[in-house]
């Protein structure tokens, strides 16, 4: 069943198109983001996917096979990107993998890190290192208040865990086992905004932390500016904060980042096949559409034979926190 969307016209700031006046257009696409499922260990205060253990959504036996058709027809995806929920508590998640080696993709694997310490999970790590998985995995702090505080009681103290079995596998360590973490801001209490730190200096914090206090190596930090979309939204409206967010988003929009955006190369698919430009539009139900502004789904791909069937990419308010500051992204800082 589609998902209806609950979105509303936002006044509060200028809409995106006409910021930058022209039209947001596609480039060649280069990575399929798939958002696998909603079901995940944890319910993190800041998720925009809303995701949490009572969630039941996930890939069909059908669209799996979809996608794994995609994988293999088109060699111009270089990077299959594999996001939830937690991704890996997912039907599909390891035949999606297998079939994006097999084609020789890189597949990247959005991790909370504590999953493998649940019921079941305890041989991803080693699954990860066999299949050479590139691991992003959040870690919005290197201090264990703040990530507690964002991801729930105990949280900080698992993924250290998770973070040093990952190094005595090799990761971090080998050039083939890639390992980035992911910082995202606190959430906001009051008119007090902030985008988040210099990504290249905060990233030597965190290693200079970690190494000291844990002996944890890891290849690249990532900070993400918190969109409000899902949970972040929600706590936003809830503090009557939402449109002086936005508001102070729009403030930091800088045009420099619009070459780099994300969801310039990429399509993002659904559970249930959809396409969207990016997964920040799949959580709002804004699906991406075709030059003859038809909704666009993975059968339809199929079907044509081509990824390039969108023109133009849909925005939104929110497109302001991936253009504000450095930029922000799946993979971090744009600039």
């Amino acid at each position: 069943m589609q998902i209806q969307s609950t979105n509303t016209v936002d006044t509060s700031v200028t809409p995106f198109k006409d910021k930058i006046n022209f039209p947001l257009t596609k480039k060649r696409i280069t990575v399929l983001q798939i958002n696998i499922g909603r079901r995940c260990n944890l319910a993190c205060t800041h998720c925009h996917v809303e995701a949490s253990p009572k969630r039941t959504e996930e890939l069909s036996p059908e669209v799996c096979e979809q996608l794994i058709s995609i994988i293999q027809r088109f060699p111009e995806i270089k990077i299959l990107d594999l996001t939830g929920g937690a991704p890996e508590m997912n039907y599909g998640f390891k035949p999606l993998v297998e079939a994006a080696k097999l084609a020789g993709k890189q597949v990247i694997v959005r991790s909370n890190l504590t999953i493998y310490f649940e019921n079941g999970f305890g041989n991803l790590p080693e699954y990860f290192a066999k299949h050479q998985l590139r691991i992003v995995a959040s870690l919005p702090c290197y201090l264990s208040d703040n990530v507690d505080k964002m991801r729930g009681i105990g949280v900080f103290e698992t993924s250290i865990k998770a973070l040093q079995w990952l190094n005595q596998l090799g990761y971090g360590k080998e050039s083939n086992l890639i390992l980035d973490l992911v910082f995202n801001p606190q959430l906001p209490t009051a008119e007090k905004f902030s985008l988040a730190p210099e990504q290249s200096k905060l990233e030597q914090d965190y290693k200079m932390f970690l190494q000291k206090h844990f002996n944890i190596v890891f290849n690249n930090l990532f900070t993400i500016t918190n969109l409000p979309v899902g949970r972040t939204k929600m706590y936003l409206e809830r503090r009557k904060l939402y449109a002086s967010y936005l508001q102070f988003l729009e403030s930091h929009f800088n045009p420099s980042t619009i070459e780099h955006l994300m969801c310039r190369d990429e399509i993002s698919i659904d559970y249930l096949g959809n396409v969207y430009d990016c997964d920040f539009n799949q959580m709002m139900n804004i699906p991406a559409k075709t030059r003859n502004g038809e909704n666009l789904t993975v059968a339809k791909l199929l079907e044509v034979g081509s990824l390039d069937l969108i023109n133009e990419v849909q925005t939104a308010p929110y497109c302001y926190g991936c253009t504000a500051g450095c930029g922000s992204s799946c993979g971090g800082a744009l600039l």
